[in-house]
């Protein structure tokens, strides 16, 4: 497809085209970018799915629902897939899991205790996160529990948990620096969605600095 085939197709002239791209590779990489983009913004979507307890069929309907609201998505994913998997790999990296370059598993933390400073002298760590969303201006972290009944205050949690999530923010917060790290618990005792404010964060890491 040329891109006056492309400025036809849309209704607007070549050159108005090439004003904001330098070309058709230019115009093809931000149209997967933009993709891409918005996959990204569905996942906080996808997380509330998985907290629910049909959590199969919530989160097949949003995958669903992201592909329907435009059916050329997967027809452009697939057909990337296809004809440029090394490409496609690397902007997936780029745009969805920038988490590879701290370490081979998105929701692996073990072993990286040992070359971050955000923990306490002497403290090491290891576990998996539930879930992680990865976003360009923020990183959300979430760990479900399962106790029953659920507290109604995140002040009111079993600090076990607490520090936890104060261990994951600070470390996501040195793997992601300048992103805002946002920590909070998924009781499936409801569900409810609980988020865990920067104070308390803040608060349970210098506990542990000073029981340290």
């Amino acid at each position: 497809t040329s891109l006056q085939q492309v400025a036809d197709a849309v209704g607007v002239k070549k050159q108005s085209l090439l004003y904001h791209y330098e070309g058709k590779d230019a115009l093809h990489r931000a149209v997967l970018e933009a993709l891409l983009s918005r996959w990204n913004e569905t996942m906080p979507s996808l997380l509330r799915a998985a907290a629910r307890e049909d959590r199969f069929d919530a989160i097949l309907d949003e995958t669903i629902g992201f592909f329907a609201e435009d059916p050329s998505r997967a027809r452009l994913l697939l057909r990337e897939a296809l004809d440029r998997p090394e490409k496609m790999r690397a902007l997936l990296i780029e745009f969805v899991s920038p988490w590879p370059r701290a370490g081979r598993d998105a929701s692996d933390l073990l072993g990286l205790s040992e070359r971050l400073n955000a923990l306490p002298p002497g403290l090491r760590i290891s576990g998996r996160i539930d879930r992680l969303v990865v976003l360009a201006d923020r990183v959300l972290v979430v760990d479900f529990k399962t106790n029953r009944p659920s507290p109604n205050r995140i002040e009111d949690a079993d600090p076990v948990y607490l520090r936890q999530m104060a261990l994951y923010a600070a470390l996501l917060g040195e793997i992601f620096p300048g992103r805002r790290i946002e920590a909070a618990l998924v009781w499936t005792d409801g569900p409810k969605l609980m988020g865990v404010p920067e104070f308390l964060i803040a608060r349970t890491l210098a506990e542990l600095r000073h029981v340290a």
